[in-house]
């Protein structure tokens, strides 16, 4: 069995499982956001109306109304608060950072786990070697909060082995984005999406983060990268009590391995309308953006910063864009200060927001009017879902977007500085 199978066959109480098999497992975390969670809080009290079987396994985080504008908003907030403490669970408030790395920094999320959410990028906690999915809102009310299961189709297993050396200047977000455009938007239905291969095992934690997050735009059931070294040195210096390590595979389960060589390949932007329209960045360069930001499930990393200060060092925001900067949590936003990284930014003209998913279906921030355009870290880009639906959003790397910050325009990085190698590239 490979690590999905071998995961469901633990959590069912099952000797083996194969694909196709339906299975009642134990769930081992169940994540909510604001939104997602004022829902599930609804329907839970309203019809089903039992006690939350293990409260201690449930998370809210306040991630998209971080600051709520509205009345409306801030009594969504008011209700989470009372509901949760109510039945004990997990609750980080607004500024705690986006959901999923919150969930990560703070030891909730460990190897060989079950972890379902309502966010269609739960999968990316795929990458600590859990079995991650997204369930919907229902679900989480009537099964996973008053039994502690949700039952599942064992998924078929896909290996997707990437090797090769980048071009300088070249992320492994330029590498995730171009593997969504070369297999094709829902192209991988109810697989299980294994990240492999030389290029994928030399990466750390932090970029090897961004391979499981492009499985729903796959169309996959789940996404993992096999644990290994740096999955145990990760999972060792987060809070809470070790976890059982599950013997590794060698990756010969899998029913299908598709390989692709990522040697040479330059910086990728995902152009509107969809995720899976990738361009090599000199296809787009010269387009204006008004709005440029670091943020969302896919971005506002260290790793992000790191590079955005160093595109903007000596160098200034045009005075045509706004660069929004948005920590992915409270502890990227520490680390940041503390490697001086804060205030040089701050003084080119980024504008630093608290720790949250950002401008994400603009709930609180980065609404766009109509004719304007944004280039991103976030992991979207659909019509409409920032703000107008005749505005365009642009996905590329931090360097990417920082390179477009200073000049006004979509803007190959390599451009503006030479100084961009990192774990990934040459």
């Amino acid at each position: 069995m490979n690590l999905v199978e071998k995961i469901l066959a633990r959590a069912g109480g099952r000797a083996s499982v194969e694909p196709g098999d339906i299975v009642v497992a134990d769930v081992d975390r169940l994540i909510m956001h604001d939104l997602s969670g004022y829902l599930t809080a609804k329907v839970f009290e309203d019809e089903v109306k039992l006690p939350i079987r293990h409260p201690e396994r449930v998370v809210m985080v306040f991630d998209h109304h971080f600051a709520p504008a509205t009345e409306r908003q801030a009594a969504v907030l008011k209700s989470n608060r009372e509901w949760a403490r109510r039945h004990g669970i997990h609750l980080f408030d607004c500024g705690s950072g986006n959901i999923h790395n919150v969930a990560v920094r703070r030891g909730l999320i460990r190897p060989g786990m079950i972890v379902v959410g309502s966010d269609s990028h739960t999968p990316v906690h795929g990458v600590l070697g859990a079995l991650a999915v997204a369930l919907g809102n229902d679900s989480h009310a009537g099964t996973v909060l008053p039994y502690g299961k949700a039952w599942f189709k064992v998924p078929h297993t896909v290996r997707i082995e990437l090797d090769g050396v980048v071009a300088p200047g070249t992320s492994p977000r330029d590498v995730a984005l171009w593997l969504v455009g070369q297999m094709g938007e829902g192209s991988m239905i109810y697989a299980a999406l294994e990240f492999a291969g030389p290029y994928v095992k030399a990466l750390p934690f932090w970029d090897r983060w961004l391979f499981p997050l492009a499985t729903v735009d796959l169309g996959a059931k789940c996404g993992y990268v096999e644990p290994d070294e740096v999955t145990e040195a990760f999972a060792a210096g987060l809070p809470g009590a070790p976890y059982d390590r599950m013997e590794r595979s060698d990756g010969g389960e899998a029913a299908t391995v598709r390989r692709y060589d990522v040697g040479g390949l330059g910086p990728q932007v995902a152009c509107p309308p969809t995720v899976g329209n990738v361009k090599p960045v000199e296809a787009v360069a010269g387009i204006p953006v008004q709005w440029a930001e670091l943020g969302g499930h896919g971005g506002g990393r260290l790793e992000d910063i790191r590079l955005a200060a160093a595109v903007l060092r000596d160098r200034k925001v045009h005075p045509d864009v706004r660069f929004n900067i948005v920590p992915a949590s409270r502890e990227v936003f520490a680390e940041a200060e503390r490697s001086g990284l804060v205030l040089p930014l701050h003084e080119a003209g980024a504008t630093w927001f608290p720790p949250s998913t950002g401008s994400n279906q603009a709930a609180n921030m980065g609404a766009m009017a109509a004719g304007e355009a944004m280039i991103s870290t976030h992991a979207r880009n659909f019509p409409g879902r920032n703000g107008s639906s005749e505005a365009q959003m642009y996905l590329a790397s931090a360097a990417s977007v920082a390179a477009s910050a200073v000049t006004g325009h979509i803007t190959d990085p390599r451009e503006i500085t030479a100084d961009l190698d990192r774990p990934g590239s040459r």
